[in-house]
């Protein structure tokens, strides 16, 4: 059997992990190279990286601090940030990522997801979606969830999922940071719509979140993180353990 994934995410301002509530009101956490190495020693299943402000300030990802979280850690890296081009997978591949993550630059240029599959393979490309409700429709958000680009959420990621994304990661903006539990009801739309992976991210606050999530959507891939992890309130392997008293199948 498949064992679901627990990956902390990393959201990375001016060199430094950051956390928000629904995408806003950023505080500062930690250094993102001393915080992925605790993670990768304590039973993370992957590490996930977001320079958050890149996209929105038009340039490119911190590269340097990117190298060096690499360097740490012994775990699958995602990266994402700032990801328009051939070029910016090729940059950040070469500074030791696994998958890269992209998603206000496929919005910009749809073809991206093809180009970038077609050259590195599916497998290492990760759509990542940000997504709020507006006016009872599921919306992509771009610029780090600054932007509403009015498109239908569910449409887009078949679409890039059918260009050649191998992975999904569903961000909701409408639970991000909240920590009252995972978006159920967006999760199990696009668990079902596609045949890739796909990765809960977005309201995490609890142990039994994860148990609901992993309980009440079976065929989802992995659940993803932050501030729970950041803070102390939930450690990685006590998580496992109780996933696995729920018959939940998890790496110890």
């Amino acid at each position: 059997m498949i064992t679901k994934r627990i990956i902390p995410c990393l959201d990375v301002k001016n060199g430094r992990v950051v956390k928000g509530v629904n995408f806003l009101g950023l505080a500062d956490v930690s250094s993102p190279v001393s915080l992925a190495k605790h993670y990768s020693d304590s039973g993370a299943d992957e590490l996930v990286f977001y320079d958050i402000t890149a996209s929105a300030e038009g340039r490119a990802l911190f590269t340097d601090i990117l190298t060096e979280v690499a360097r740490q850690i012994f775990i699958p890296l995602t990266v994402g940030g700032g990801i328009n081009t051939l070029e910016d997978f090729d940059r950040v591949l070469k500074c030791g990522a696994d998958k890269v993550s992209v998603n206000s630059g496929a919005i910009r240029n749809p073809a991206l997801v093809g180009e970038a599959a077609k050259r590195y393979g599916d497998q290492c490309v990760v759509i990542s979606a940000d997504i709020k409700r507006v006016n009872g429709e599921f919306r992509v958000f771009a610029k780090g969830g600054r932007e509403d680009t009015g498109m239908e959420a569910l449409s887009w990621i078949k679409h890039c999922v059918d260009s050649g994304a191998g992975e999904v990661v569903v961000n909701s903006i409408d639970t991000d940071g909240v920590k009252g539990g995972f978006d159920i009801e967006l999760l199990k739309r696009v668990r079902e719509l596609v045949r890739v992976p796909v990765i809960a991210s977005g309201g995490a606050g609890t142990v039994g979140h994860f148990v609901d999530l992993f309980s009440q959507i079976p065929e989802i891939d992995a659940g993803l993180a932050a501030s729970v992890f950041h803070f102390g309130e939930i450690e990685i392997r006590d998580l496992k353990e109780e996933l696995r008293r729920h018959n939940i199948p998890v790496r110890l």
